[in-house]
């Protein structure tokens, strides 16, 4: 066993001097205090340098082999996203010569038998730790009329040094020693040696999927007549080396020259020599180049990624073959037991991926996206739920256990469920029409949590009244703002503009985008403001002196419309007061005192209240999907579509909800503010760009600093 306790990799932006998040360091000493001190290795590995102190909870252990392989892998924070998917990690970290693994490569995905572990970068000292590759050889996928369930070898073209990161899916192999790197080789030389056997790796979310061997494989054409494959059904399929590709069946038939029913499937990835739809030179459907495979009907069957054994299946075991089952929603939790939030290390492993989510179906998507944003990883919505008044009330149980215990536990909800819950709504038009996001939250706070409003928001100042709301919409003039304004300046302006203020700090604020009916947007991009300052928009609350910092006594809206004077909310202690509105072109301005304690001197320090974005809530053409924030890393983002595919027509088929992570979301809203408010959406991805322009609702809770 290689010892973990000697090299670790930094998980955390926020730390000290020296060390970078996804950097590998190697410990030198520990002090009293339990923090470390270590020692960095720059991007190509060799002797360790620079480094500094830091704290062990700011590191994740490391064995040497594991970090020499993390070493090759580039940028450095992409070595974190592999470490978040342990059971794939592990496996890579096993391989042996001759392992058949699937790997990125080009615009598609390759398999290919590993042969070699390939040191790189020269080693000078015994304390050196030098990166390692996979030499790998390339697998021609050809699934030949000849011989269907096997893999033709043709003469491969060489292939580049593969990281751990390029390998997404390992398959079985024989029993033999891990490969590893003997410590003593000079640069040029290999190592080879030989490993143990390792369970299947489904694509791309790293499913580990179970132990097939040559006594216990079921006889593929017996599984494949037991159920009913048409076109649009989701399959997979497997050659004798258990590469397993999935897809989807656009054509069957019996293709000339052949005998009995084969299956024309449109493969979700890029495979080595299959084509756009043809087959022997004839068309039979359209797709991409290179996912269209041809193969015997008994070759498939149901695709078990996304599907639960039907109760009368005997369970599984790891020496029995996984069992293919019918399409058919997963069972439902029968416990009782509240799951709590996902945290920022579960949630990919849990969610990311295809059927993940909550299963879209006839006009639910602004349910979905809701419900997704509210319950799956915010602690502040979780502390809602759970301090319901109506906790114990039917309908409030029934969503809990089968919607956010479901999404929790399992990382899907089952149409079904979502349908059964929007029975139980009061209301027919829930299950039958489409909605908005504000309408469904009014409901699901007052009928089904039995929550009073969240918001509680006076009018008119002082002398004015409070109304309580559940979210709130921003109202104000186009010409207020620039083009592309930020959340912030939307909320403040909004305020500003219609004399408003909080009555109290929300626990979470849901704040409507402006638009001119749901399809047309009055701003053509608006920016997600990652933190909101709510300071200057409490009632009674100290606020500073726009000028000088001290406690403000006075506020001026028409000096808050004053394009001469900088910045937003325009607020004076008296004697800033008097002086900006000497001039002659404010002095007709009338600005009011502020209500403060009495307690308060001048003096006093005014502390800020701050507010964390962790959702929102886009429309486009009458489609919600939502973006989370799932952790306080800037790049935790991730992207939801509970309607992101479908399989079959409209009458069969059923939606594919998707999950994807979108790291680049985080890494474009971490810009400064100058930065963003000179944004060119055509340089842009698409993701960041679907979030900047369909924005509808932004969701904030209490920040937890």
């Amino acid at each position: 066993m290689e010892s973990i306790d000697k090299y670790f990799i930094v998980t955390r932006t926020k730390t000290r001097k020296g060390f970078s998040r996804g950097s590998i360091g190697r410990i030198e000493a520990e002090t009293q205090t339990g923090d470390i001190v270590g020692l960095v290795y720059g991007s190509g590995g060799g002797t360790a340098k620079s480094g500094g102190l830091l704290k062990r909870e700011e590191t994740y252990p490391l064995t040497r082999h594991q970090a020499q392989l993390l070493l090759f892998v580039s940028p450095a924070s992409r070595r974190l996203e592999i470490l978040c998917n342990q059971m794939l990690f592990k496996v890579i970290c096993e391989l042996a010569q001759d392992d058949l693994v699937m790997v990125r490569y080009k615009k598609g995905f390759q398999p290919c038998l590993v042969k070699n572990l390939m040191q790189i970068g020269r080693k000078d000292g015994s304390d050196d730790l030098n990166m390692l590759g996979f030499e790998l050889q390339p697998v021609v996928c050809s699934l030949s009329p000849q011989n269907p369930d096997k893999l033709s070898s043709k003469k491969p073209a060489p292939l580049p040094v593969f990281s751990a990161a390029d390998i997404i899916q390992v398959a079985q192999s024989s029993t033999k020693q891990p490969l590893r790197d003997n410590h003593t080789i000079g640069i040029n030389r290999r190592t080879v040696s030989r490993i143990n056997s390792l369970p299947i790796m489904g694509s791309r979310n790293g499913f580990l999927g179970k132990k097939i061997s040559s006594q216990n494989t079921p006889d593929i054409k017996s599984l494949s007549n037991t159920y009913q494959l048409d076109v649009g059904s989701m399959v997979e399929m497997a050659s004798n080396r258990n590469v397993i590709l999935y897809g989807v069946i656009r054509w069957i038939g019996v293709p000339a020259g052949q005998k009995g029913n084969w299956a024309g499937i449109e493969l979700d990835d890029e495979v080595g020599t299959c084509t756009d739809g043809t087959f022997h030179g004839q068309r039979y459907f359209t797709c991409q180049g290179n996912r269209a495979a041809f193969v015997p009907l008994e070759m498939c069957v149901p695709d078990g990624r996304f599907h639960s054994p039907s109760p009368s299946s005997s369970a599984d075991t790891e020496e029995s073959p996984r069992t293919p089952i019918a399409v058919t929603p997963i069972e439902e939790d029968k416990g009782e037991e509240d799951v709590p939030p996902l945290t920022e290390s579960e949630v990919l492993r849990v969610l990311e991926g295809k059927m993940k989510g909550i299963q879209g179906h006839f006009n639910s998507c602004y349910l979905d996206a809701t419900l997704f944003s509210l319950f799956t990883s915010s602690v502040t919505l979780d502390r809602l739920l759970q301090s319901s008044a109506n906790a114990e009330m039917s309908i409030c149980r029934q969503m809990r256990r089968d919607i956010v215990n479901q999404l929790r536990r399992h990382g899907f909800v089952p149409a079904e469920n979502v349908m059964n819950f929007r029975k139980q709504l009061g209301c027919n038009t829930y299950v039958t029409e489409e909605k908005d996001p504000e309408e469904f939250i009014a409901i699901l706070f007052q009928r089904v949590l039995q929550m009073d409003p969240l918001l509680k928001i006076r009018f008119n100042g002082d002398s004015g009244s409070s109304q309580d709301a559940y979210t709130h919409q921003i109202i104000l003039e186009k010409n207020d703002v620039g083009p592309c304004p930020s959340v912030q300046q939307l909320l403040e302006t909004s305020f500003m503009s219609c004399n408003l203020k909080f009555e109290e700090v929300p626990l979470c604020l849901m704040v409507q985008m402006p638009r001119f009916g749901k399809n047309f947007k009055m701003f053509p991009c608006i920016i997600p403001s990652t933190e909101l300052d709510i300071t200057d928009l409490l009632h009674q609350s100290p606020r500073e002196c726009f000028i000088c910092g001290h406690l403000a006594q006075h506020e001026c809206t028409q000096c808050f419309r004053d394009r001469k004077l900088p910045g937003r909310i325009k607020q004076y202690c008296s004697t800033c007061n008097t002086q900006v509105h000497s001039h002659p072109s404010r002095q007709g301005h009338t600005p009011r005192s502020l209500a403060l304690p009495v307690e308060l001197s001048v003096s006093s320090p005014v502390s800020r209240t701050h507010m964390q974005l962790f959702a929102v809530l886009c429309i486009q053409t009458s489609h919600y999907v939502s973006f989370v924030k799932y952790g306080p890393e800037p790049q935790s983002w991730m992207f939801f579509d509970s309607m992101a595919d479908r399989s079959g027509d409209d009458h069969t088929g059923y939606n594919i909800p998707e999950v994807r992570a979108c790291p680049e979301v985080g890494d474009f809203l971490s810009q400064s503010e100058e930065d963003l408010a000179c944004i060119n959406l055509s340089q842009t991805s698409g993701l960041v760009r679907r979030l900047l322009c369909d924005s509808f609702m932004c969701l904030y809770q209490q920040s937890s600093r």
